[in-house]
């Protein structure tokens, strides 16, 4: 099997902020140092106009603007899809593995370990809804995005899982503390919670969970994928995002892997209302874009990726679950992939 991106990793951290420099930041800044990672810190609107933090790549509202890629200007602002820039950015750099994170989330040591495309894990052979959460704890526990009916869902016990070499451009690591729940969990469960972290879950085709923006590690041949939809509800961008990206990675031959935790959350302070309300819309649909996706047809292998994205992005807005407006602004967004693809090319060829 040939692996793309096993070679010699090139990291970039790529993390989005309204905030100055903060503990977290400063101390993802520190890691990325020692383990010479870049460190892409994208702000907004709202945010900052200088960041002062070693080590730290800081992009404004304006010096986004002011870069050749085209969405940075058609992108909304005050909307976590200017991550998206920050993607473009690492892409261009030479970069041929993106791992992302929030600002309120502390590495723990085990963060900044090597990351392997190839991996050994529990292969999950079954189809439908995952509550991925059973597997590294016993308690009554969700990820966000997973439908409220689905929760207490069956699903194959740990010890009938094989451990399989799985491929697995996607990974997605838990948080302990404050994990990604959604807003019905954090009103009425408690916090904090932790996972196991000596497990690793790999999730085939079929069998959908959604996975976050949080703590996640993408290879090159998956970049396409980390596109976050703008003209969605802030609380939803990851989580279809996520949907679309499993659909589109089974016809690559590619599981979604998740792992133990890697981060603490000590998480900014959020009102819980309005988050409730943001995700009302997957509360209402995420069943449906399940179905939507599972039926929609797409083609074989990775050279059909942003081909099969464009069509999963047209079925989502032709149901009206996101604005007519995503799909030019994703094919901006594809299009300035092309060119950071490229010049992230001759990058590693320079740095070879």
């Amino acid at each position: 099997m040939e692996i793309v991106g096993a070679d010699t990793p090139q990291v970039a951290l790529v993390v989005t902020t309204i905030n100055g420099p903060n503990a977290v930041l400063k101390e993802l800044a520190a890691g990325c140092g020692r383990q010479d990672w870049r460190f892409f810190v994208i702000g907004d609107k709202k945010g900052p106009r200088e960041f002062a933090c070693d080590g730290a790549e800081f992009y404004s509202l304006q010096r986004q603007i002011e870069t050749d890629f085209a969405y940075a200007r058609f992108c909304p602002t005050g909307h976590y899809a200017r991550k998206n820039v920050g993607y473009l950015l690492a892409v261009a750099g030479g970069s041929n593995v993106i791992v992302e994170t929030d600002d309120d989330n502390m590495p723990l040591p085990s963060f900044w370990a090597p990351r392997a495309r190839l991996t050994n894990a529990a292969r999950y052979r079954g189809s439908g809804w995952v509550n991925i959460y059973r597997y590294f704890t016993d308690a009554t526990i969700w990820p966000r995005g997973l439908p409220l009916d689905a929760v207490h869902g069956e699903s194959a016990a740990h010890a009938s899982l094989a451990q399989e070499w799985v491929d697995v451009p996607i990974q997605q690591g838990l948080a302990n503390d404050n994990p990604d729940v959604d807003a019905v969990y954090r009103l009425i469960m408690p916090l904090p919670q932790t996972f196991r972290a000596d497990r690793a879950i790999a999730l085939g085709s079929g069998a959908w969970c959604p996975f976050n923006s949080q703590n996640t590690s993408w290879w090159l041949e998956a970049f396409p994928l980390l596109y976050l939809p703008a003209y969605c509800s802030f609380r939803m961008t990851d989580i279809w995002r996520s949907f679309v990206a499993q659909r589109v990675a089974w016809e690559c031959g590619w599981s979604i892997l998740f792992h133990g935790p890697t981060m603490a959350q000590d998480r900014n302070e959020h009102d819980l209302m309005k988050d409730f309300a943001d995700e009302v819309p997957g509360y209402l649909n995420n069943q449906k874009i399940k179905k939507l996706l599972d039926e929609v047809e797409l083609m074989p292998g990775a050279s059909a990726i942003s081909e099969n994205m464009l069509r999963c992005y047209r079925v989502l807005s032709a149901n009206e679950l996101v604005s007519a407006e995503e799909v030019p602004l994703l094919q901006s967004w594809l299009n300035d992939l092309e060119t950071a693809t490229r010049l992230g090319s001759a990058q590693r060829i320079l740095q070879a």
